[in-house]
């Protein structure tokens, strides 16, 4: 009897169905299948970041109708528009914020606290308390935006209208996504404000942390690299330029190595501070006085009356006149 001839592609095929098997056997070994928060963890409980971001987007679309799903809306159309977008953000947030509260007990730092399961816990009536308190938040959350608008508008030469900073201006995005994931954390959803800080964090290069306390009028020009700790705290009437940092300086550790929570660690900045680019502001115990000036690469570690001008002290700058190469 001849050997049977095997075609290259039959042998190919046999090849890759191995080794994907293979890998896959391989790597099943390596995935937490409990209802633990582990890094090695399987995320079957975890709220889903497409169903966040889409509540996201629809609620964005209420504090600027049309902005974000690019639908135009009449006068006559917005009362239907605002109770369809309600609707889905409602039916979308309501699933993923069910499976966020897990966390408030399952969660690694819950753990190393001792934070066990309430005894009676009903996750649907929890999921809608807390949605029914966003929602009535929303209407303060469109007045804030309004005048983070007007901010805008009144802290750039560059803006012709409101429309254009409405549409264009990332900073303002990035703040109103912000405002209504700041909402969430104080209402100690877990996970849920995160997901949709960071997705408008890649949308618009501005990382705020959603637990971050900012006043009313707030402006960020250009957006662009600036970050936002999570226990800054931010006054009325300020503004930062692209690449400011308010960030932390280092963080304790408890006896076991654990590190330590809920303490505060970024700076205070109080009302109609002006803070320009790539500045770095750190530490908790850091507070900026009202109408300070802080200027471009500043690197600052500690508190500043109000009223102060901040400069860094730059080595000198040569200018000269090129010189032209004589012709030979």
């Amino acid at each position: 009897m001849k050997n049977k001839t095997i075609r290259p592609s039959t042998c190919s095929n046999a090849i890759q169905e191995s080794s994907i098997c293979q890998t896959a056997h391989e790597l099943a070994k390596l995935y937490s299948l409990g209802d633990v928060d582990a890094p090695d963890g399987l995320l079957g409980h975890a709220p889903g970041t497409r169903n966040t971001h889409e509540a996201l987007r629809f609620l964005l679309d209420i504090v600027f109708p049309g902005k974000v799903t690019g639908t135009t809306i009449s006068n006559d159309e917005l009362g239907v528009f605002l109770l369809r977008r309600l609707s889905d953000a409602w039916h979308l947030l309501h699933q993923e914020i069910r499976r966020a509260l897990l966390y408030r007990w399952l969660g690694e730092a819950a753990r190393v606290e001792g934070k066990a399961p309430p005894s009676k816990e009903n996750l649907d009536l929890e999921a809608r308390r807390i949605l029914k308190i966003l929602l009535q938040k929303l209407v303060a959350i469109r007045r804030l935006v309004v005048e983070d608008i007007q901010a805008a508008y009144d802290g750039d030469p560059a803006a012709l209208t409101f429309a254009e900073v409405q549409l264009t201006y990332p900073g303002l995005l990035a703040v109103a996504a912000h405002r209504i994931a700041h909402e969430l954390y104080e209402l100690n959803v877990p996970i849920i404000p995160r997901i949709m800080s960071e997705w408008v964090h890649s949308m618009t290069g501005t990382d705020i942390h959603p637990g971050a306390r900012i006043g009313h009028a707030f402006f960020i020009d250009h957006a662009t690299g600036v970050v936002i700790g999570e226990t800054a705290q931010i006054g009325n009437h300020v503004k930062l330029y692209q690449g400011v940092t308010l960030g932390a300086r280092s963080f304790k550790l408890d006896e076991e190595g654990n590190p330590v929570k809920h303490i505060k660690r970024h700076p205070t900045v109080k009302d109609e501070v002006v803070i320009y680019a790539n500045a770095t502001i750190l530490g908790g115990d850091t507070v900026i006085g009202a109408r300070s000036i802080i200027g471009s690469n500043v690197h600052l570690m500690e508190s500043v009356p109000a009223d102060s001008v901040v400069s860094a002290n730059y080595p000198d700058v040569l200018i000269r006149e090129k010189r032209r190469a004589k012709k030979t």
